[in-house]
């Protein structure tokens, strides 16, 4: 590891650090002075403390997936999301206790086991953190109000500015805080007491908070809460970091209801769906997910859209997406019933029909989620897209929707669509703008001023969901008038009374902080012009903890175009190691992107760009001779394997000391020897299927304790088991799929070995009728990917060709015909990253359930960047990415550690100290 990454894993004021992470989902930016990695509370409250003493300022950072410019400093960013992430599940579900940098989407993947999930639901649970669901009261898409975040807290862990720590679920708290913060529980109270006596006020408290809304502080906790520090508790949801840190927190969850029916109800005009608004709430829908006639423009043109929605001439039509969930399948039947007698009594030719069908109800449901990627995708190169949110009494909806429209076309924002949870009266709403235009930057901010005045007129909240942040800061006095205004400021001074904490977010007295501070988006790249640095991508990285992430690998380069050249320079010169070299390209960011950007495949082109001539006549040459390199590599694997690994280690890090670490790998007492050789080239009449061993289970012995012939071996027993019958190709020894010349940038010679898989490959498939079946998973994924490297009719061909991985093979097609003996006891999966892409994690479940009961796949699995060679050249990097799942699987011990491809195998046996093997290898030694 570099002294720089050991620096950053406290403090560091490196311009690569805090230029990345200085971007997040909003069109705000400001670069901090210094980013610090916070690694408890207590140094929470330090850096707090510090700061005060500097004159300094501090904004917490977790998720980065704020819209409205709410975790943003050019001062302290204090990163409290990789050192707070975990998870506690209470009462075998009811409760659940999290840390602030826990995901949603990893929140409910705990609480799945028990049949629970946490109410908040925003579209972001993939990415957004439970300290950001905290800081903004997000709600989403069901949740509603009554079961978003101020409504399902049960308790909270608190940290104020001065240091104070304050855990509400203790009995004493209230007298606690009184003790310890004196003037901030007498300023509550007093507060309480002001609003509950002004009747005014309590009237506005209570019509405003009848809807989603988290403009302004949470002030419905003055009429909600007695005890100021019960008070003080719910203050702190929707704060935006502005009055302390809270460091854990305690949720009452929900149970899961595992029946659905989704409908789409097509209306002539937005009217129709909003007037039917409260029938259908009454009689069971759960979501309610409004499109006006741009959005249904946008999405007829989707794939997943039905004939009728294709061919429909769109004039005023508006889109209602319906769905009713409940417990058991009557239950469900019934709410069809009732939901169906509504929609029979609209103005409409066709009625919808309900769907139970899990893929025609994720068709539907894409029609809706994919509107932001459509928009958003669609935008010029160097603009930047705006994703706002609203509220308005549900009786005020038709109107302001036509509001909104008008406005958008008195402002040229021709593209903007309209959509959103209409059972709220929530919609959002999307413009684009292209800060570097001066009347662009105008015209923003006359819409803003029509905006505001058009939903305040309907008594709507100028936000429902994302947070007031600077977005909308000016405006909150306008909303909630001057006495509720100060009311708020003051309890920014008692919470906060030095000012030290995320100035600028929340209230503000500059009438123009929304105008500053505009995140530019300059074009760098056709491939990655199109993110919106949403930060979708960030959970799923495995250099996210070392070094970048996806969404700062582009923001470093848009950066990188607007800094002064010295900047400019610094930060390329960073770029190789820091976003190229330690980028593990398994391309899980892309199954994560909304808008389907592959930034692994992009740091490729980057790792290509490097390559020398004579290099890449080097790796030609080994395409055309992989055989014998092969054997080659085998024999001096066996060479190393007899070495004293002290010899080995001390040879490989005075080499890497002068030489690139990119090429020079670290070898250790855990490489394996060779492997046993491929099968050779048969063929009969009688095959079921095409078998192409991959050249790692050749290169490389199998594990100690797995099957004695590798994986390879196990599934050919498997299948001589169960009567099959398998084709090996011709020249099989000299083949592979394509992945050590693609993984590393050399396109021709990937384009090479192509050439001669498909050679081989198509005859022995009979030109496409026998499927191919690859017996590991990346390699299997590289397969899939040989076509890209194809031209014409070979191109073509290639698309017909079934390819499998040994363990959909083996779940689909064996295990009926197979007898095992169910003796392997407890069993953990690593699912690897190429299954994830393949979408075959179930069939390696299946496979293991075959032999257990007792079967394991760890919530914080990730991809253990081994990839292929990349934990050898960067040990650091492995060490990394698989600490979390190494720390949940070393909660208890199993007795088997299974995966689906050897080199990850050998990661995962490096970083948890436990034996992984192929999971057909346990197949293979529990065969009856």
């Amino acid at each position: 590891m570099s002294s720089a990454t050991t620096e950053k894993a406290v403090g560091t004021t490196r311009l690569i650090d805090r230029v990345g992470m200085a971007h997040d989902a909003s069109h705000y930016l400001l670069i901090p002075e210094v980013v610090i990695t916070a690694t408890d509370t207590a140094q929470v409250a330090n850096t707090m403390a510090q700061a005060y003493r500097e004159n300094r300022t501090v904004t917490f950072r977790s998720g980065g997936t704020s819209l409205s410019g709410q975790s943003l400093s050019d001062s302290i960013l204090l990163d409290v999301r990789k050192n707070f992430r975990k998870v506690e599940v209470l009462d075998g579900g009811a409760r659940v206790r999290c840390q602030p940098g826990a995901t949603i989407r990893n929140v409910n993947a705990h609480l799945a086991r028990y049949g629970y999930k946490l109410g908040p639901d925003p579209a972001s649970e993939i990415a957004c953190t439970i300290g950001g669901v905290v800081a903004d009261n997000s709600s989403g898409m069901a949740c509603g109000t009554q079961f978003n975040t101020y409504n399902t807290l049960e308790s909270m862990v608190l940290v104020l500015p001065s240091g104070t720590v304050i855990d509400t679920a203790q009995p004493d708290a209230d007298a606690k805080l009184h003790r310890a913060e004196p003037a901030l529980w007498e300023g509550l109270s007093e507060l309480r007491d002001r609003v509950r006596k002004n009747p005014e006020s309590v009237a506005k408290i209570t019509q405003q908070y009848a809807m989603k809304n988290t403009m302004g502080y949470g002030i419905n906790s003055f009429t909600d809460h007695d005890e100021p520090v019960h008070i003080l508790e719910h203050l702190m949801i929707g704060s935006e970091g502005t009055l302390g840190f809270v460091a854990e927190v305690t949720f009452r969850t929900l149970p899961v209801q595992k029946h659905a029916a989704t409908a789409l109800l097509i209306v002539p005009e937005l009217s129709v769906a909003t007037d039917a608004l409260e029938d259908l709430v009454r009689n069971g829908a759960l979501c309610l997910e409004l499109m006006d006639a741009a959005s249904l423009r946008v999405v007829q043109k989707y794939p997943e859209a039905s004939p009728e929605l294709a061919a429909l001439d769109v004039k005023k039509d508006a889109g209602l997406l319906i769905e009713a969930v409940a417990d058991d399948e009557k239950e469900l039947d019934d709410r069809m019933d009732a939901l169906n007698s509504v929609l029979g009594g609209l103005p409409i030719a066709n009625p919808p029909r309900f769907t139970k069908n899990i893929p025609e109800r994720n068709n539907l449901w894409q029609l809706r989620k994919g509107l932001y990627t459509s928009v958003a995708g669609a935008r010029p190169a160097g603009t930047t897209n705006l994703l706002e949110d609203i509220a308005v009494p549900v009786g005020s909806l038709t109107a302001t929707s036509a509001e909104l429209q008008d406005i958008f076309a008195k402002h040229g924002y021709d593209d903007a669509v309209i959509f959103g949870h209409a059972k709220d009266g929530n919609i959002h709403f999307m413009v684009t703008s292209d800060w570097r235009n001066p009347v662009d930057v105008e015209k923003y901010r006359d819409f803003t001023e029509d905006m505001v005045n058009a939903v305040l007129r309907h008594e709507g909240t100028l936000k429902a969901e994302h947070g007031t942040g600077r977005v909308m800061a000016p405006f909150v006095e306008r909303q909630w008038g001057a006495e509720l205004y100060d009311v708020m400021k003051t309890v920014r001074r008692l919470g906060d009374p030095h000012g030290v904490l995320n100035p600028g977010t929340l209230l503000t007295d500059d009438p123009e902080g929304h105008m500053h501070h505009f995140k530019m988006m300059p074009p760098v790249d056709d491939f990655v012009d199109r993110c919106v640095e949403c930060g979708y991508c960030e959970p799923t990285c495995p250099s996210a903890d070392l070094t970048q992430t996806p969404r700062r690998r582009i923001a470093l380069l848009r950066s990188a175009e607007e800094l002064p050249p010295e900047q400019a320079k610094e930060l390329r010169k960073d770029y190789a190691y820091e976003a190229v070299d330690t980028c593990a390209a398994d391309s899980l960011c892309l199954l994560a992107c909304p808008l389907r950007i592959d930034t692994g495949v992009f740091m490729k082109t980057f790792r290509a760009a490097r390559h020398m001539a004579i290099s890449k006549t080097a790796m030609n040459a080994a395409a055309k001779e992989w055989g014998p390199i092969v054997t080659f590599l085998r024999g001096a694997l066996n060479v190393v394997d007899v070495v004293p690994s002290p010899i080995m280690t001390g040879v490989t890090v005075a080499a890497r000391a002068v030489l690139p670490k990119d090429v020079i790998p670290k070898v250790g007492n855990d490489l394996p020897g060779g492997g046993p050789k491929r099968p050779e080239p048969e063929s009969t009449s009688q095959d079921d299927f095409v078998f192409f061993p991959s050249c790692m289970g050749s290169l490389f012995e199998p594990a100690k304790g797995g099957y004695k012939d590798g994986a390879a071996g196990a599934f050919e027993k498997l299948v001589a088991a169960a009567g099959q019958r398998a084709r090996i190709p011709e020249n099989i020894s000299g083949l592979c799929c394509g992945t050590v010349w693609v993984s590393k940038g050399f396109t021709k010679g990937a384009d090479t070995m192509a050439e001669r898989v498909y050679d081989s490959v198509w005859k022995a498939t009979d030109n496409g009728r026998l499927p191919v079946v690859c017996d590991a998973a990346s390699c299997t994924h590289g397969l899939h990917t040989t076509g890209q490297h194809l031209t014409g009719q070979k191109a073509e061909n290639w698309k017909k060709v079934e390819i499998l991985d040994t363990t959909t093979w083996v779940a689909r097609n064996l295990l009926g015909k197979l007898k095992f003996s169910q003796n392997a006891g407890s069993v953990v999966i690593h699912p690897t990253c190429s299954m994830r892409h393949l979408d075959i994690v179930k069939d390696v479940e299946a496979c293991a359930l075959a032999v257990s009961d007792d079967v394991t796949v760890p919530v914080d699995a990730g991809c253990c960047a081994f990839a292929g060679d990349r934990g050898l050249l960067h040990p650091e990097l492995t060490a990394s990415a698989t600490k979390r799942e190494t720390a949940e699987v070393t909660q208890r011990t199993y007795d088997e550690y299974v995966s689906g491809n050897r080199t990850c195998e050998m990661g995962m046996t490096q970083a948890t100290g436990h034996t992984y093997h192929h999971v057909l290898e346990m197949l293979a030694q529990h065969l009856v």
